[in-house]
């Protein structure tokens, strides 16, 4: 989560850098206004997610503000962006093709064996890669979504996933269409659209009551995103700096509870202020802090890679490092009772 968080507000601020770096001359407040819009999206989807755990209004209707709000704020702002008075900023729209085709026209299938055999073997070694990064990224989404923390009743399948994913991406190769993957935020904000929750006023936190379990909502959903492929031309009137507004969004929800990015802060927290359960109590400050600077570095190992167009497809190849660091490396400064005290161990 902490890598995701991340990606999604770099991504968001080179957008909107980008706005400023290659302004017109003659339109100097479109970066100023672009950044306004960015700004206001991200925060009023905060503010509507947040109305849940309001005291204004009754329970559903903060349900549905909470639903429906950042579908609103996005719908809001296009429309605004459309305004007569407010098209003389010129602030940039996502580019639409004006037909549905497949890439250069080409066929359906594609024609594998046109390719010659040495290069075929050659793209046997990133395809190893491809298939740790699935597998991992599959894991991950999983093992998220499978949390004791939202009460699932059924079973994990981890093994038929895999299969039904492996079956997925074969027939997506030989047609040339988008792989599947994990979808990691997807999946977990499914599990949240599907949680009822409830406000506990003694310890001021929300707390799960249950997630309903169907296939339903996600074949549902599924069949919708099919559906917009109609609705494409519509996409050429969303502002950019919007979609770089939710970029923020998300990437500042992925911070909330993550223990990564919460240890860095209590790094300098007074331990009388910390909770009773917190991990300096079990490791002290210079043990917690060594085993956060680690998860820094291995941090920036990822960023440095992923960003590195020569180097990132051996990304999955340094996700698997964090494995062998984590199994072997590890275990021999930290103990059991110390990882799990972190958040880490190894039936978390």
């Amino acid at each position: 989560n902490g890598l995701l968080s991340i990606n999604f507000i770099y991504e968001a601020f080179v957008s909107l850098k980008r706005n400023f770096v290659l302004a017109d001359p003659m339109n100097l407040t479109m970066p100023f206004v672009s950044l306004a819009m960015a700004l206001t999206t991200s925060w009023v989807t905060m503010q509507s997610v947040a109305f849940q755990t309001s005291r204004f209004f009754n329970q559903k209707v903060r349900t549905i503000i909470k639903d429906f709000g950042p579908v609103t704020v996005i719908v809001v702002m296009s429309l605004l962006n459309q305004l007569p008075w407010f098209k003389k900023f010129a602030v940039p729209t996502l580019q639409i093709p004006g037909s549905f085709e497949l890439a250069g026209g080409r066929k359906f299938l594609i024609p594998l064996m046109s390719v010659p055999l040495k290069m075929r073997l050659l793209c046997a070694f990133p395809a190893i890669l491809l298939t740790s990064l699935f597998f991992m990224d599959q894991n991950i989404s999983v093992r998220v979504v499978n949390n004791p923390r939202n009460k699932l009743k059924k079973g994990p399948a981890y093994n038929i996933d895999m299969v039904a994913l492996g079956l997925l991406t074969a027939g997506l190769s030989l047609v040339g269409l988008p792989w599947m993957c994990g979808a990691t935020v997807q999946s977990m904000n499914h599990v949240r659209a599907m949680t009822e929750t409830r406000f506990n006023e003694e310890t001021e936190e929300t707390e799960v009551v249950g997630v309903t379990e169907t296939r339903l909502t996600g074949f549902i959903m599924h069949a919708m995103l099919a559906g917009t492929i109609r609705l494409l031309p519509l996409l050429s009137f969303l502002p950019i700096p919007v979609v770089s507004g939710v970029f923020l969004f998300l990437g500042r929800k992925l911070m909330s509870g993550n223990s990564f990015l919460v240890r860095i802060k209590d790094s300098v927290a007074e331990t009388s202020r910390l909770d009773k359960d917190h991990p300096i109590r079990v490791l002290g400050r210079r043990k917690m802090n060594a085993f956060t600077a680690v998860q820094v570095l291995c941090l920036m190992g990822l960023w440095g890679f992923k960003q590195c167009s020569a180097t990132a497809i051996f990304f999955p190849s340094v996700i698997g490092m964090l494995m062998v660091i984590r199994s072997f490396v590890l275990p021999k400064f930290f103990t059991e009772k110390e990882l799990n005290a972190l958040g880490d161990g190894a039936s978390s």
